[in-house]
């Protein structure tokens, strides 16, 4: 049974995992929009919501709890500035997945993972 696993492993170390969220959710937050397989579009979008939801409350711990996650001035600049009050209001769902073609390669499901 697969009680309380809910999240998939990638087939990668945890270290790897956790620096493959960093980079993913750095980029999205950056540029508002990214394209990537469909299941690390799924897992990602947990990993954003919590940032900007903890991004709601403007205080130093959560700027430095973001920084310490994203690790780019910028980017966390611009999700305490930009991104978080646009959704001050809404009490979730900050992200949309939307499914698009198949990688050639692999043959891996691809989708489109954006800030609503």
């Amino acid at each position: 049974m697969r009680h309380l696993n809910a999240r998939r492993k990638f087939n990668r170390t945890p270290a790897h995992r956790r620096a493959l969220f960093r980079n993913l959710a750095t980029a999205l937050l950056k540029h508002g929009k990214i394209e990537t397989t469909l299941e690390k579009a799924k897992d990602l979008r947990g990993v954003v919501e919590r940032i900007i939801t903890m991004a709601k409350v403007d205080n130093l711990h959560n700027k430095r709890q973001a920084f310490s996650y994203l690790e780019e001035k910028e980017v966390v600049r611009k999700l305490f500035s930009e991104i978080a009050p646009k959704y001050k209001e809404r009490p979730g769902g900050y992200t949309r997945v939307t499914k698009t073609n198949v990688r050639s390669g692999d043959a891996a499901e691809m989708a489109y993972i954006e800030l609503v």
